[in-house]
């Protein structure tokens, strides 16, 4: 079967779609062959392992309540507008529209729909003004396959809820190139994937002798195929890609992409019509054969050394190894089998120390205030942080996610994916209290809409308080020592989008500070070894770790003390002076030196070497009582920042241009919310939005400013990617943090400081300040989490759609 990259998971049937797969592989309907081939792969689910009822509310203890100064008007749609969404999409007769359930490739049918994040000049005078609440609208993207050019594209509808005032037009307005149609070159996943299979039996006495396995699409093969992402144009009107072998596990393991085979071909699938398509040529350790019959001639005559093939085993799970393997016969870990220290709340539920409204996903915590959003695209988004009463950040969150990959076969070379066309959203499934957050976390639920239905995830956001582990303040003479505990507050989730695991964090700290964290996990995308010297290190029997670079791009609307802001750079470089004391001596030093980004020509950045230049938004029209202007700082945490290794992919084309360089920043526009488009990857040469042209010379001085980041790292696997590559390592984030802002340190206004005065004599005084400290017994086992609890997916029927009968389709790819 045709498996475009990441086949790391077997999918139930109806999440098996174009614009909510994984990167395995490009199916756009649910009822295509290779969606029900794939979900008959995976072991079944039995009905102890989905056990608990669902209750929309989260498994942990509850965090106290709050109501939100305002509706959230960035949440997703309800169930209920979706489906109202869905039914007026199907009134529009010039779309032509088939239910999703009945859609075959060469249908019309609704892909996704969800909330157009309204426009920020629409919510200013709403939360600040008290202006009326801004009109809610959906977008929908539209499959259109009733043609011999199919494409994907976008409409706006509202406003919501839908009535005789309700409207379909453009969303044109959201691009750069003018218009959101996006020509679609892999509609017909089936016929393609039945081709592949074709290719592969044709030469089926090859692929058993060289990969003793066979891919012919049945249902005990041995081996899958897929390949490129995206796909190649070596002319407009040309479509290729090149695919491989990989095995299939048999065990509930899903490391198939640690399974690479080392045969190759290139197939020419230009056009709708399968009568038209072509093996280009084949390759074979480092020997390219330009036909099926020159490639089997030459296995004929003997000329095919066999290489080493990559097989199942326990090298491929996670499960606990220990040291009576060998891979772990010189491990100790002693009492490792004992129960770790274990995070717990004071005085249980009474000891949470933030508010939630979770019907508006809105958050106090110490100073500060947010709202939770969720998107298909890119997963959690914050919208209006304020600290201390003052709006600090309108808008943070995830745009963008770049994998790209480098090696000596095409497959490797082929790959770069941009992982918001299949989404972080339908893949934030439910995280795992007491591992991925504490058990005493608050979940929110998820949902997003799809294929004519609405998913929700139960509890894939958590929110909790933790000790750091390290204090945030700490002094000490010889008179007193003085220390303040390190709280922080984070918002997490994690998303599975095909073999890796995304963690993200956003974590507020006593001291004004916003961190931004993301990290990698799950399973490497590997490579044959052969040839790959220069790419990647010999990992296993027959593997490659596939160097690549993870490029992952935020965006930060930051105000300061309102809208009107500049970018600063302050640069601590070497000088050398004289001074009034020096006698005429000049003396080696460094200064300060100060300036401002005029326009957005030079706004494109790297991080200063040596860390010796500070960024930072700052309003020159509010400075401190010393004239300081009062800003935000962002500098990199953890890593040093990201930009991509490859500056101008030949795979992506015009679709990166987000990853070029570290930062940017520009001028807010209603009409530049994303960096990127989920339908980028169709076109790449063509994007919906192509960042660079967002760079056109306006002016950053006392603008709105927003500013993008990237985070990620530079991936070259070694053995300890194996079975799954670590967070410890695969990690990067970014701080973002008051410079000048208010006239002290604020985490001295927690009471969680204590100051020991002592002398000679031992300690005289002890100053807590009001704080309260832990009292009572503890029980452990209410902090140990209920592994049975766990559940799958959510799943209600759009269309025709009936709310008090919604079904259950719990296979996920986890």
């Amino acid at each position: 079967m045709l498996l475009t990259p990441r086949l790391a998971v077997l999918l139930p049937v109806w999440l098996f779609l174009s614009e909510v797969g994984a990167k395995v592989p490009r199916v756009a309907h649910p009822g295509s062959k290779q969606a029900k081939y794939l979900a008959s792969k995976r072991p079944p689910t039995t009905s102890a392992q989905v056990s608990g009822s669902f209750t929309g509310a989260g498994w942990s203890a509850s965090a106290p309540e709050v109501s939100a100064p305002y509706a959230n008007i960035w949440q997703e749609l309800s169930n209920d507008e979706a489906a109202d969404v869905i039914a007026f999409l199907h009134n529009q007769t010039d779309l032509n529209l088939t239910a999703a359930a009945d859609a075959g490739s060469w249908d019309n049918s609704i892909m996704r729909v969800e909330i157009l994040t309204p426009n920020k000049t629409d919510v200013l005078p709403f939360v600040d003004n008290n202006q009326p609440e801004p009109e809610r609208w959906a977008r929908a993207a539209i499959w259109v396959g009733a043609t011999i050019e199919p494409y994907v594209i976008e409409y706006q509808i509202g406003p919501l809820p839908i009535s005789s005032d309700s409207v379909l037009t453009s969303l044109d307005w959201l691009t750069t190139k003018g218009t959101t149609y996006q020509r679609n070159y892999d509609a017909d996943e089936d016929l393609t994937s039945e081709f592949m299979y074709n290719v592969s039996s044709s030469i089926q006495d090859i692929v058993t002798d060289l990969l003793n396995g066979t891919a012919s699409g049945s249902d005990d093969d041995d081996l899958d195929i897929w390949g490129i992402d995206p796909l190649w144009h070596p002319t407009p009107d040309t479509t290729v890609q090149w695919v491989t072998f990989w095995r299939i596990p048999s065990s509930i393991f899903d490391g198939e992409t640690l399974m690479p085979q080392g045969l190759y071909f290139e197939v020419n699938t230009t056009g709708r019509d399968p009568s038209g398509w072509s093996v280009i040529g084949w390759l074979y350790r480092d020997v390219y054969y330009n036909s099926t019959e020159s490639f089997h001639a030459a296995w004929e005559a003997g000329e095919l050394e066999k290489s080493t093939l990559n097989l199942e085993g326990p090298w491929i799970g996670s499960d606990y190894r220990g040291p009576t393997t060998k891979v772990g016969e010189n491990s100790t870990m002693w009492a490792s089998e004992k129960a770790p220290p274990v995070m717990v709340p004071p005085s249980g539920e009474d000891g949470i120390r933030y508010k939630v409204d979770v019907d508006n996903k809105y958050v106090e915590w110490m100073d500060f205030s947010f709202y939770v959003a969720f998107r298909r695209d890119s997963g959690v988004r914050l919208f209006d942080i304020r600290y201390r009463g003052e709006r600090i950040v309108y808008e943070l969150g995830l745009d963008e996610a770049l994998a790209h990959y480098a090696g000596n076969d095409p497959v490797q070379s082929g790959t770069a994916y941009l992982d918001t066309y299949y989404g972080f959203g339908p893949y934030a499934f439910e995280l795992l209290a007491g591992y991925d957050c504490p058990t005493y976390a608050t979940f929110l639920n998820s949902t997003f809409h799809a294929d004519e239905v609405s998913t929700t995830h139960p509890n894939s956001i958590c929110l909790f308080e933790n000790d750091q582990g390290y204090l945030i303040q700490r002094h000490s003479d010889d008179a007193y020592v003085a220390s303040t505990k390190n709280i922080a507050f984070t918002v997490r989730s994690a998303s599975t989008v095909g073999n890796y695991d995304y963690n993200f964090d956003y974590t507020f700290y006593l001291d004004g500070t916003i961190e931004i964290v993301v990290r990698a996990s799950g399973y490497i995308q590997s490579a044959h070894y052969y040839g790959n010297d220069d790419y990647g290190y010999h990992i296993h029997s027959g593997l490659s770790g596939s160097m690549h670079d993870h490029v992952l791009t935020f965006k930060a609307d930051i105000d300061i003390l309102g809208t009107s802001n500049s970018f600063a750079n302050h640069t601590v470089a070497p000088v050398t002076t004289s001074y009034p004391w020096s006698h005429g001596m000049e003396r080696s030093t460094m200064k300060l030196f100060r300036s401002y980004l005029d326009n957005e020509d030079n706004a494109k950045l790297f991080w200063p070497g040596n860390a010796h230049s500070m960024f930072m938004v700052v309003n020159k029209d509010a400075p401190n009582e010393f004239g300081e202007p009062r800003g935000y700082r962002i500098m990199p945490s953890k890593g040093s920042g990201m930009h991509a290794t490859i500056q101008n992919s030949s795979n992506l084309l015009n679709s990166m241009n987000f990853a070029t360089h570290a930062l940017y920043v520009t001028k807010q526009k209603d009409t530049e919310p994303r960096a990127s488009n989920a339908n980028n990857d169709y076109d790449t040469a063509n994007p919906v939005v192509d960042f660079a042209a967002f760079f056109d010379g306006e002016s950053l001085d006392q603008e709105d400013l927003v500013v993008w980041f990237n985070l990620g790292m530079h991936h070259v696997p070694h053995t300890g990617d194996l079975p799954n590559t670590v967070f410890t390592t695969a990690q990067g984030s970014m701080l973002i943090l008051p410079h000048n802002y208010l006239l002290h340190d604020p985490s001295r206004d927690s009471r969680q400081t204590v100051r020991i005065d002592y002398n000679d004599s031992g300690v005289q005084a002890v100053h807590t300040f009001g704080a309260d400290f832990s009292n009572g017994l503890v029980n452990l086992s209410s902090v140990v989490p209920d592994f049975w609890a766990y559940r799958g997916d959510i799943d209600v029927r759009k269309f025709p759609y009936d709310p008090q009968h919604p079904y259950n389709d719990t296979e996920s790819i986890v």
